[in-house]
């Protein structure tokens, strides 16, 4: 075991999890260095001790979205976005076994049901990968004088956060239509079940998407979840959880820069 990989054994087999927090496309080590174990909620134990995002963590995070936003997202077109987001679904279903006993072992659900959230997520992206060179915007008649139309455009940045009970599934939910449409995505998972979203980040790579468009972290609530949601050079925020924790990160994303309609599920 290597401080940002590690071999996991599970009854299907063994695999290679990364530990790290996945920015510009690399597997990193914390700012500050810290960890946290996740539990197998089967038999209690820990599994694996992650790197643990923070502020500075969210701003590096943030600067590599941004940076990829500016520059080579914007060059790819609607129609190579969707190639890249096809061949994630791909890959995702490639090693759709490993990922579905990741989620067994880390979320504590059968394997069986497992399976089919994977598949799920997989073709979730892939739903999302038919939409993105069909997002158009109007040309509206209304006198022979006036051309009138409307454009669909990129937000920019978007922070997304996503709870334990559907780990990759959720992260489809939220990486898919963002990426679809041009954005970058920072997205910070559940601290208890960060294992199938960190396997998941290497697919990416792979996948062939530039270095800063998706970017995985994992930390806690009180410290990356709401450095996202507070974050000046974020331009929208997607979460899905408590109602409680929701209402904290409608009033940090509208107290901060006033996000663009931040999309709460609770």
């Amino acid at each position: 075991m290597s401080d940002l990989h590690a071999t996991i054994e599970t009854p299907q087999g063994k695999y290679e999890q990364p530990l790290g927090l996945f920015i510009n496309n690399e597997f990193i080590k914390g700012a500050e260095g810290k960890t946290f174990e996740t539990i197998n909620p089967t038999t209690e134990q820990p599994i694996v001790a992650v790197h643990e995002a923070t502020e500075k963590d969210v701003d590096i995070a943030v600067a590599a979205a941004r940076k990829a936003f500016d520059g080579p997202w914007r060059q790819v077109t609607p129609a190579d976005r969707g190639r890249k987001l096809i061949k994630l679904a791909d890959l995702m279903e490639r090693d759709l076994e490993t990922l579905a006993a990741i989620e067994a072992l880390d979320n504590g659900k059968a394997f069986s049901i497992a399976k089919l959230d994977v598949a799920n997520a997989a073709g979730c992206i892939r739903y999302y990968a038919g939409w993105a060179d069909k997002i158009h915007g109007q040309t509206i008649d209304i006198n022979p004088d006036t051309l009138t139309y409307t454009r669909h455009e990129p937000i920019g940045v978007c922070g997304q956060i996503i709870p334990w009970n559907f780990p990759l599934l959720m992260w489809s939910w939220k990486i898919g239509p963002a990426v679809a449409a041009g954005n970058t995505v920072v997205l910070k998972t559940a601290e208890q079940t960060p294992l199938s979203a960190l396997y998941a980040a290497k697919l990416i790579k792979e996948a062939g998407f530039p270095p800063g468009v998706i970017n995985i972290i994992s930390g806690f609530g009180r410290t990356a979840g709401a450095a996202i949601a507070s974050h000046m050079d974020i331009d929208k925020v997607a979460f899905t959880g408590s109602t409680l924790v929701g209402r904290n990160i409608l009033q940090a994303a509208a107290k901060s820069n006033l996000k663009k309609m931040p999309t709460l599920r609770m």
